[in-house]
């Protein structure tokens, strides 16, 4: 009588991923030191600058990405375009999402940061900017920067789209991108780029590195400045470093 061994039994084990963090360059409001949010400007000639200089950088560090995240806002757009033309990687496939926006600063669009200071006092406008669960005051829908009508969010549920945003609403929104198209295309390519926003990368950051409330708010990311995580099959960081050691040099 032939025994027949017990059937082998195939664990499909998913490499490492790694992921890209990139902020985009710097734009003409952000030199202009006004609150953008998701109102649409471009990149200044600095920013465009940022944005070749860290596809170089992914070039000589080795990175190719094998897929790239956008919001849907045009400086973020145009940084991952630069960059990945810069590294000889532009051909690659592109997502963009809503949920990768920049926080909503609501009726403080389009304002310069100093005079908004000088009107409300420093306190306040701190507790706008900082804090975790604060939202500014909402954005009316005439204001002369209301972006909500702009056609690329069309697709959005009107209930969905904020009027103004603190940061915890911009991880309630962010959260199902992550847990689906990003972890998606983690288990499948083996670098993925988001190409996106201070605020919507913080809000990643503190995901992916579980960072306290009150300590996540003091987190700044530069603009054009690539971080690399190197994650598990899980999706969680490979090691513990602090973020100012995940930037490339």
């Amino acid at each position: 009588m032939r025994h027949v061994g017990a059937a082998k039994v195939q664990i499909m084990v998913k490499k490492a991923s790694r992921l890209v963090l990139l902020r985009h360059g710097q734009s003409q409001w952000n030199l202009e030191n006004r609150f953008t949010g998701w109102f649409d400007v471009g990149l200044t000639e600095k920013g465009v600058e940022e944005a070749n200089a860290a596809g170089t950088l992914l070039l000589s560090s080795g990175i190719k990405p094998d897929v790239v995240h956008t919001s849907l806002q045009t400086r973020a757009i145009l940084t991952a375009n630069l960059a990945l033309s810069a590294c000889d990687q532009l051909w690659i496939p592109v997502r963009r999402s809503w949920r990768l926006n920049e926080r909503h600063y609501g009726g403080l669009t389009g304002l310069n940061k100093q005079e908004t200071v000088d009107l409300h006092g420093d306190e306040k406008v701190r507790e706008w900017r900082r804090s975790y669960s604060i939202a500014p005051p909402a954005m009316v829908p005439d204001h002369p920067y209301n972006p909500n009508t702009d056609g690329r969010y069309n697709s959005v549920p009107k209930d969905l789209l904020p009027t103004t945003e603190c940061l915890a609403d911009v991880i309630e929104r962010l959260i199902p991108y992550w847990q689906n198209e990003l972890a998606s295309d983690l288990q499948e390519f083996p670098t993925v780029l988001i190409a996106a926003h201070g605020n919507s990368l913080r809000a990643l950051v503190k995901h992916l590195e579980d960072i306290p409330e009150d300590e996540i708010t003091g987190l700044e990311i530069p603009t054009g400045a690539p971080i690399v995580y190197e994650l598990n099959s899980d999706l969680s960081p490979v090691n513990s470093m602090p973020i100012s050691e995940r930037y490339l040099a």
